[in-house]
């Protein structure tokens, strides 16, 4: 009976929770909390006997899912072992039992300072230990890595640069860690940091999380699909991967189960700090204003130095960048936090790092979607806490509701090949001259393609960086030519990449190129009923992050701006406010901060939705409309805008130099807003 329904199992989409116990791999297809007091071990599948698995109904009673198959790593298993003692027990009671976790992010992106691991490790007094290096970039890269070796996919830095020389440390102070490292090849992964362990000496658990990867399923989701704004559009052609964005219940119950280290394939970015706070306090999925508390202290932890002092407004105001610190959290039962960094490091949190991080990459402040919960940010409340050496701040207010019924998914698919060529140029007139050579480059080689019987350019970029193009034209004795073109085949972008070389003799500068394919992402949402969270269901329950019904909430709405008076005094936006910016696929936002609650009620009036979109709308898609939507986040007297179409395709489908509008905020800092009175009174 059980092996008739492992045959059913298989057939269902999930994601599957294998657990390293005791130097052999449980493999589980759903999470699965298991009675702390079993004990199994078994030298082949025959021995499992119907009194030996008797224990499985009584445990899987308090389980969202039911037990799958059992396998090594989804290779024939000749022994299982399930080994959850008194330890375990020991270790639920303990975490259920815990008023405060702190929980420390060493990795805000892939490539990250290998210097953050050993500061939070020594310094940081860690129960968690998370790392996030996924975006949909990396996902890119990490798909064309598996595809030339099926043993990649996964960020290696993890394992070798981040867990390996640590490894003793780390389960010397019973730290635990939680990380996306897996990528598109979690398993793989997983190995590794078992051979890791193993060469250690140690006897750590370790678990993983899969089941977001749809590609064995894609037929099945060749139809019109939903995206987020209702619309529906057919799958792309020449995929490359398609993975769901899972939320924190897997993570939770890899925890439960006795996990030292989990590692996830893809999933929402906060959801590595959540789920270890689903664990320790035992927060259940309808606990929705708690699931927002703690997928708020994973947003702003989930880009590592980004809330201690990196990229921010005043960074002239932030010490010791060299020893940057690296943000911990820690978060009460009640869903509060205080946001710090291990001391004797650099950076800085205070009011303003810590709002920068709020805003970035978000949407409508009121409606953040994660597949836990549907999270309201816009009456988030900061304050600074006295006398911490570096600075700390408490962070209340974030409201949870239920969540949407359809996971986030994103799918990569080739859509040709681009080359990038970046040429220095110096002297009198270098802008000029910058300009002539790129146009030359392009003129020669269109010439070449009609003889050689090839289509034209796709689409060209090009930048003169140095002459200010981002902002406006300007003159300078030095610049650098940010020449990129994409095309349908790889050959013409090669007879383009050699007529850069010749620039160098022919037109007076030096070069360099390199073509590569395009990865374009296309997101769109799939039902949560159809992907199946879990494989047998217990009559009680079932594991699914299903919505209980519509996003039916009031929503609070900020009004009109009430009438503020006017005077005869300009402002740089700088003197006013804080901003931060990040991408969501092609479209920006561009978070703004009121430097002082005061001057939150001129901001709402004179930086409108218009004025950002003419500011920027020689970098947004033409014949956008409405193209940039406002929003309001009053607990912070902060303002975010959302510029649709404004990353010439974003990501690796941008043929632009900042292709994910980082630096947008820095260029908002320099709008000027007239006919103010003199703000500075105001604060006397």
């Amino acid at each position: 009976m059980f092996r008739q329904r492992t045959r059913t199992v298989k057939k269902k989409l999930g994601p599957t929770v294998l657990c390293r116990v005791s130097r052999r791999t449980v493999s589980i297809d759903g999470p699965v909390y298991l009675d702390p007091s079993v004990s199994v071990v078994s030298s082949s599948w025959s021995s499992l006997s119907t009194a030996s698995m008797s224990w499985l109904p009584r445990s899987l009673r308090r389980c969202p899912a039911g037990l799958g198959r059992l396998s090594r790593g989804g290779r024939a298993l000749q022994c299982v072992a399930v080994r959850l003692g008194s330890s375990t027990a020991a270790q639920e009671n303990k975490s259920s039992s815990r008023s405060s976790v702190r929980i420390g992010c060493a990795s805000g992106f892939w490539g990250d300072t290998a210097t953050s691991v050993p500061q939070l490790i020594h310094g940081g007094k860690l129960d968690f230990l998370v790392f996030d290096y996924l975006s949909e970039i990396t996902m890119s890269l990490l798909t064309a890595a598996k595809a030339k070796s099926p043993n990649l996919g996964y960020t290696p830095d993890f394992v070798q640069v981040a867990l390996a020389p640590f490894i003793n440390d780390i389960a010397r102070r019973g730290i635990r860690v939680v990380s996306n490292a897996g990528g598109v090849n979690p398993l793989a992964c997983a190995h590794a940091i078992q051979e890791v362990v193993k060469k250690a000496g140690l006897d750590l658990k370790v678990a993983v999380v899969t089941g977001d990867d749809l590609m064995p399923h894609v037929r099945s989701l060749w139809q019109p699909l939903k995206m987020d704004d209702g619309s529906r559009h057919q799958m792309p052609g020449t995929l490359h991967s398609v993975n769901a964005y899972l939320g924190a219940l897997p993570i939770r119950c890899c925890l439960d189960l006795g996990a030292d280290i989990v590692v996830t394939g893809r999933c929402v970015d906060s959801a590595v700090a959540l789920g270890p706070l689903m664990h320790t306090f035992r927060w259940e999925k309808t606990d929705y204003d708690l699931l927002a508390a703690g997928s708020l202290a994973g947003h702003l932890i989930e880009c590592g130095a980004q809330s201690t002092g990196g990229i921010f407004t005043d960074w002239h105001k932030v010490p010791d960048w060299d020893n940057m610190g690296f943000p911990v959290v820690e978060c009460s039962r009640d869903g509060s936090f205080v946001l710090s960094k291990p001391p004797k490091t650099g950076g800085l949190v205070s009011f303003g790092t810590v709002a920068e991080q709020l805003v970035y990459e978000i949407g409508d402040p009121r409606r953040y979607l994660l597949p836990d919960v549907t999270c309201d940010f816009s009456r988030v409340v900061l304050e600074e806490v006295p006398d911490v050496p570096g600075g700390a701040v408490r962070v209340t207010g974030a409201k949870g509701f239920t969540p949407s019924h359809d996971y986030k998914v994103c799918a990569t698919y080739v859509d040709g090949f681009r080359a990038t060529a970046v040429c220095p140029v110096g002297g009198p007139r270098a802008v000029e001259k910058a300009r002539r050579t790129a146009d030359s480059i392009i003129k020669r080689t269109k010439r070449m393609f009609k003889q050689l019987g090839l289509e034209d350019f796709s689409s060209i970029n090009i930048q003169v960086l140095g002459a200010e193009d981002t902002y406006g034209a300007n003159g300078s004795r030095e610049a650098v030519i940010w020449m990129a073109a994409h095309h349908k085949q790889k050959k013409a972008l090669e007879v383009f990449s050699r007529e850069i070389a010749p620039a160098g003799t022919g037109m007076g500068t030096t070069n360099t190129s390199h073509e590569s394919p395009v990865l374009k992402p296309f997101f769109f949402l799939h039902p949560k009923s159809q992907l199946k969270v879990g494989s047998l269901k217990t009559k009680s329950e079932k594991f699914s992050d299903s919505g209980d019904g519509e996003l039916s909430r009031p929503f609070w709405f900020s009004g009109l701006c009430a009438d503020v008076p006017s005077g005869a005094h300009s402002y740089r936006l700088e003197e006013l406010a804080y901003t931060r910016s990040g991408d969501k696929g092609d479209s920006a936002n561009i978070g703004v901060i009121s430097r002082h609650p005061l001057f939150f009620p001129y901001l709402k009036k004179h930086l409108t939705s218009s004025v950002v979109e003419e500011y920027f709308s020689h970098l947004i898609q033409s014949g956008a409309s409405n193209a940039v939507t406002r929003y309001s986040l009053p607990g912070i007297h902060g303002l975010n805008f959302v510029l649709q179409g404004s990353l010439g395709g974003g990501g690796v489908a941008s043929l632009r130099s900042d292709p994910q509008g980082k630096a947008y905020g820095q260029m908002l800092l320099d709008l000027e807003l007239s006919g103010l009175p003199d703000l500075r009174a105001l604060l006397d």
